[in-house]
């Protein structure tokens, strides 16, 4: 029986705790800004993070790998622009044609092949190439589903700050996940897989947790009292949080960032089935039509990383 790459499941469950996550994380709007909510993400992940390392340590029988400067220089960039991208994603969410940015935003996926084929002369599949686009396709249509702009709307919309900051946002998500795996290439080769994955997932949250705590004490003081109160209803958050990244964060470790990500749009997918199964949303043709081109797109890039494609 041919079974998918490692990988594939790994992305999958990625995927499904993000879903999860921003779902809890949405009751939150009445009570913290988005500042405050991202806060609470790094924050409250931290004995989750720190969880999954001793378990990956002991299970991996391995030592704690030694760090260097360089390794946690990466994990403070990587730190940096997952916060800036968040900013910019959130900054799209307020401005005019808010649609089209945050869709553009999505398109994370498609500059990762980009980035990885013309500036860092990497060789993806042809068919992983393929398949990340029309995922990547599949996703603007149901992102624009039920939308009624016309091409030349599109195009002005397209032009406007909203767009630019999704598809800043994109870029700046799309180097976070380059920089991630940096970071695990830094460790040791003999490291256990999912040790490299939780020990740059710990270090990275730590360095956002101070960085945006000491913003937070000097300009959101208030606030950082209402994200300590919350505890309770937040926990949840991080812990699913750092579920989510910890799986991302292992795909990255056992193969291209650009497959991990590619596959990972099916994130829109699993958001439409409970909007379709929970809530009793009726799909669209246009949405069945993106849901089609996405699966189409995930299958493709699953494919490209079977051992007896690669060997043809």
């Amino acid at each position: 029986m041919i079974s998918p790459p490692q990988w594939v499941p790994i992305t999958l469950s990625a995927s499904a705790f993000q879903v999860l996550r921003t779902a809890m994380q949405a009751k939150l709007n009445d009570r913290l800004t988005p500042v405050g909510a991202g806060f609470v993400r790094y924050l409250y992940a931290l004995p989750v993070d720190g969880l999954l390392l001793a378990i990956a340590l002991l299970i991996g029988g391995a030592r704690f790998p030694r760090l260097s400067w360089h390794f946690i220089l990466l994990c403070m960039i990587a730190g940096l622009t997952q916060i800036l991208g968040t900013v910019l994603l959130i900054t799209a969410f307020r401005l005019r044609n808010f649609v089209v940015g945050t869709a553009y935003a999505k398109t994370e996926a498609a500059q990762l092949v980009v980035i990885s084929i013309v500036v860092l002369g990497i060789q993806l599949p042809a068919m992983a190439v393929v398949g990340i686009c029309l995922a990547a396709a599949g996703v603007l249509v149901l992102s624009f589903s039920g939308r009624r702009l016309h091409i030349r709307e599109l195009i002005r919309a397209s032009m406007q700050p909203a767009a630019l900051c999704g598809l800043t946002a994109g870029l700046v998500f799309a180097i976070t996940a380059l920089v991630v795996r940096s970071a695990s290439l830094q460790l040791n080769p003999s490291t256990v897989f999912f040790v490299k994955a939780t020990l740059v997932l710990l270090v990275m949250n730590l360095l956002q947790t101070f960085m945006q705590g000491i913003y937070m004490v000097f300009m959101r003081s208030e606030e950082l009292k209402t994200c300590l109160a919350l505890w309770r209803r937040v926990f949840p958050i991080g812990a699913l949080s750092a579920l989510g990244s910890a799986c991302w964060f292992t795909g990255f470790c056992l193969t291209h960032v650009a497959l991990v990500r590619g596959v990972g749009q099916v994130e829109v997918l699993f958001g439409l089935g409970v909007g379709h199964f929970y809530l009793r949303e009726k799909v669209r043709r246009s949405e069945f039509i993106g849901v089609v081109m996405v699966i189409a797109g995930v299958v493709g890039i699953v494919f490209s990383d079977f051992d007896w494609y690669r060997a043809v």
